[in-house]
């Protein structure tokens, strides 16, 4: 029996990075469902249009135009239906104070962007090799952080 793909859900403004991130997940063996939203409104509108189909995972931009990423975070930690879709905040940029906010708000992981293609590959990798009982559950605050670009 053929396992189901992970369905994944990319909330991403910039159009090289949703690119870069379809093309790393071509190079892993994991079979994935991707879809794509460019901003935060539209997440949200997705999610209340697929309630019947929810993602796996959402990979989350903190920096989009009409609803950011930490908006994003906080609306869906407080629709029940919500509160455990596992969340990976996915962004180029990275300060102690927000890391420490959105691990306190409720997102699983942290990766910052990395510019490398093969860093970005091993750590969208690493995260979808996880058995889901580690990606479901928010790890220690040291394990927040999967990658930093440099």
């Amino acid at each position: 029996m053929t396992p189901l793909p992970l369905r994944l859900l990319l909330a991403d403004d910039d159009a090289d990075d949703r690119l870069f991130f379809q093309e790393a997940l071509d190079q892993i063996a994991v079979s994935v469902e991707l879809t794509t939203v460019t901003n935060g409104q539209q997440l949200i509108e997705w999610l209340q249009e697929h309630q019947s189909n929810l993602p796996h995972l959402i990979f989350l931009d903190l920096n989009m135009p009409r609803k950011n990423g930490h908006e994003c975070l906080t609306e869906m930690k407080l629709m029940p239906q919500w509160q455990s879709l596992p969340i990976i905040i996915f962004s180029t940029s990275i300060h102690p104070r927000q890391v420490d906010e959105l691990y306190h708000k409720g997102a699983q992981y942290y990766i910052q962007k990395p510019t490398d293609f093969k860093k970005l590959t091993r750590v969208i990798e690493q995260l979808l090799l996880m058995p889901e009982e580690q990606r479901q559950v928010q790890p220690a605050k040291k394990d927040f952080i999967l990658c930093r670009a440099r």
